[in-house]
């Protein structure tokens, strides 16, 4: 089962960005107010460009490149995990080639469906709430105390798989492009006996496309492990092996524009909880996403049909630190809008992990405990995004030396 919150929290009254932005006030509402060391406008970005790329991994050429192009591209992607933790997947327009294997019909269409949802007037929205403590639904996550700073943020979010995870009261009905229900009957047109029985796990409740997208994130999530094994030196199915059943949910955000985005976050620092992320950002974003690295919040370019890709802080546990989840954040924009569409892909909740016994030594010893996952998803869940500070219930406490 998905992990839950088992205390009542007072989260207080959320404002609906959307509604905010609508209302065309200047003045921005004191919960969305941050303070001054948090504000966007003051972190340093002199050492870099306005706004940089980063590395590309070409997915042809490890899995149909000669040998040469397969090791430099290893390379590559080892590299990408240990200076940034986030890399990324495009199409090659030039030769027509999705490099990351997802048809761009299919990439318009999911993004058309979150739209088509976020476009919904709020009360319809409403109907799918995202209550207090969960990471399902409609609103905002993260949230648990009523004088906790928000995010410049509506989000809409699912899980997929396995389906024990799904929560059909959150599956919209509206837009129509966004969910059906599907009853398999006989061609006699009985119903089938389970449906009879009054049984919901009968009812298949899904959309065509977000079924379409899942799928393809997945197969995508499972490559991008068996090369990121390979680049450990470790056997190229380790994961996929390790992780059971694993865990997949999507959440589609919707940052709009803000009068003083100088004063905003449109999410708050964090790192993921995930072994991967997966995240899709609408067609003609805006620079929105800013990952820390070496103390300083560079602004990433969105790059057209591209995916990005980070290391979540599972896959660092794995490695023993070797390739670490990279602190992010999202920033808005003072006239334009963004949309993103995020996957995550993580162990069965039932798994214990801890590192790999290859990515063990006398000279790097274990810096994280073994644990269980379930258990690291709900404390993720149920504590408000801070950084990689959640990452500190897996950590071993170095030992004082005198």
């Amino acid at each position: 089962m998905a992990p839950v919150l088992d205390f009542p929290i007072n989260v207080g009254r959320i404002d609906d960005v959307q509604e905010l932005k609508k209302a065309r006030k200047t003045e921005i509402p004191n919960r969305f107010v941050r303070d001054m060391a948090e504000r966007p406008m003051l972190a340093a970005t002199t050492h870099f460009p306005l706004s940089t790329s980063i590395p590309v991994i070409d997915l042809s050429k490890l899995m149909r490149g000669n040998k040469q192009e397969f090791h430099y591209e290893i390379l590559k992607l080892s590299s990408s995990c240990e200076e940034w933790g986030f890399f990324q997947v495009r199409a090659n327009t030039r030769e027509m080639v999705i490099n990351h294997g997802i048809d761009l019909d299919l990439l318009e269409k999911i993004e058309k469906v979150a739209m088509e949802f976020f476009m919904l007037p709020v009360e319809e929205k409403q109907k799918y709430p995202m209550a207090p403590g969960t990471v399902q639904g409609y609103g905002q996550a993260f949230v648990f105390s009523e004088d906790q700073k928000l995010d410049w943020c509506n989000m809409f979010a699912l899980g997929l798989v396995p389906h024990s995870i799904r929560n059909p009261k959150l599956w919209p009905t509206n837009p129509p492009t966004f969910s059906f229900v599907s009853i398999k009957r006989p061609f006699s047109g009985v119903f089938d006996p389970f449906v009879e029985a009054g049984l919901r796990k009968a009812l298949v409740f899904c959309s065509e496309t977000v079924e379409s997208y899942s799928k393809e994130i997945r197969k995508l999530c499972k490559d991008l492990l068996r090369f990121i094994a390979l680049s450990l030196g470790v056997g190229g199915n380790v994961f996929e092996e390790m992780f059971g059943v694993s865990v997949q949910a999507m959440r589609m955000n919707y940052y709009p524009a803000c009068p003083r985005p100088d004063l905003v976050l449109g999410l708050s620092p964090h790192s993921d909880g995930s072994a991967l992320t997966v995240l899709q950002q609408g067609k003609g974003s805006t620079v929105g996403l800013q990952i820390l690295k070496n103390g300083t919040w560079v602004p990433i370019q969105p790059v057209r049909n591209a995916l990005v890709i980070n290391i979540g802080d599972t896959i660092e546990v794995l490695t023993n630190g070797r390739y670490k989840s990279s602190e992010h954040r999202a920033v808005t924009h003072k006239e334009k809008d963004r949309l993103s569409i995020v996957t995550f892909y993580a162990p069965s909740y039932e798994i214990e992990i801890g590192p790999m016994a290859e990515m063990v030594d006398e000279n790097n010893p274990s810096k994280y405990r073994r644990y269980n996952h379930g258990e690291y998803s709900k404390h993720y869940v149920t504590n408000k995004l801070q950084g990689k500070k959640t990452l500190d219930f897996a950590k071993i406490s170095p030992k004082n030396t005198f």
